[in-house]
């Protein structure tokens, strides 16, 4: 458990619980606040780091303050959580894999290991291959589990896409699988973060610019925050693999949703509705914070 220092024992600064996966994007996006280069009067942060889907069952039972989450899980808790604009990671060209050993076939209804249900790769997987027999794991276990033989394939996410063992290889790439679903140049949607609705508005208008100006510093300084992250040892690939990786999820376009990246959760969504996944259909922009609140409020 990290937390932040407070301001001064003459601030009453109200508690946020914010819950983050161990990955090398999270990590980056929300340590410049735990190293103290960002901090509210408002607001103390403290933080712990769990892998997606077990981030993703806990906001489906409410548990965080502040979560990262599986953006295909956002409309199954979008009563409860607001969606925020920042921490977000977008697949560009790239995305999860579907690996499988060199000397396997697959065949229709071939078994395969996802890193949990409610992922978005999970989402696209089911869309695009509907007779195959599902097992989720842990991520990190998912690799081992088609060398073995458990699996006949696996969804690679995360740090794991970057390099994998040389017996196997790709079948398909998720990213080809969303450009054939939307039959649009969008990016992919992967992850993003979520708040209770139940906090009061101003704290949690406080909770996302707060948010936001980490991604926006951590983008700044890259080269010293992930230098201060591997010498903590806080992150699972070397400095070279880092740095691809952050090129890839962490970048200025995690600092806080554009239209396009809006209009790709949108039709994310409509296909998970139309999939039967979904008990409504929703649109990103109606379940965001009302940034203009402040403004008017004084006005």
């Amino acid at each position: 458990m990290t937390r932040t220092p407070k301001h001064s024992p003459y601030f009453k600064t109200r508690h946020i619980s914010v819950a983050h996966s161990p990955d090398a994007d999270d990590l980056f996006m929300y340590y410049a606040i735990h190293f103290g280069w960002v901090d509210s009067t408002q607001t103390c942060f403290s933080s712990c780091a769990k892998d997606i889907q077990t981030l993703n069952e806990a906001t489906l039972r409410g548990e965080y303050d502040i979560s990262a989450i599986s953006f295909a899980l956002y409309p199954l808790v979008c009563d409860d959580y607001a969606l925020l604009r920042t921490g977000v990671s977008f697949g560009n060209g790239y995305g999860p894999k579907l690996i499988k050993k060199r000397t396997t076939t697959l065949k229709k209804d071939f078994k395969v290991a996802l890193s949990g249900a409610h992922t978005t790769n999970a989402l696209l997987f089911k869309l695009a291959y509907p007779h195959a027999r599902i097992v989720y794991k842990n991520f990190l276990d998912i690799e081992s589990s088609v060398l073995s033989g458990e699996v006949h394939a696996g969804v690679l996410i995360h740090e794991s896409i970057l390099e994998y063992d040389e017996n196997l290889i790709v079948e398909a790439e998720l990213w080809d699988i969303w450009c054939d679903l939307n039959k649009r140049d969008l990016p992919l949607p992967l992850g993003g973060m979520a708040l209770r609705r139940s906090l009061p508005l101003t704290i949690a208008l406080e909770c996302e610019s707060t948010l936001t100006k980490a991604v926006e510093i951590a983008v700044r300084n890259k080269p010293l925050l992930s230098r201060m992250l591997l010498e903590r040892n806080l992150i699972r690939v070397d400095s070279a693999k880092l740095e691809t990786y952050l090129n890839l999820y962490a970048n200025a376009d995690s600092i806080t949703l554009s239209d396009v990246q809006i209009e790709a959760l949108d039709v994310l969504f409509r296909l998970g509705f139309d999939a039967g996944l979904y008990p409504q259909l929703i649109e990103a922009n109606q379940y965001m914070l009302p940034c203009e609140y402040l403004t008017q409020r004084y006005s």
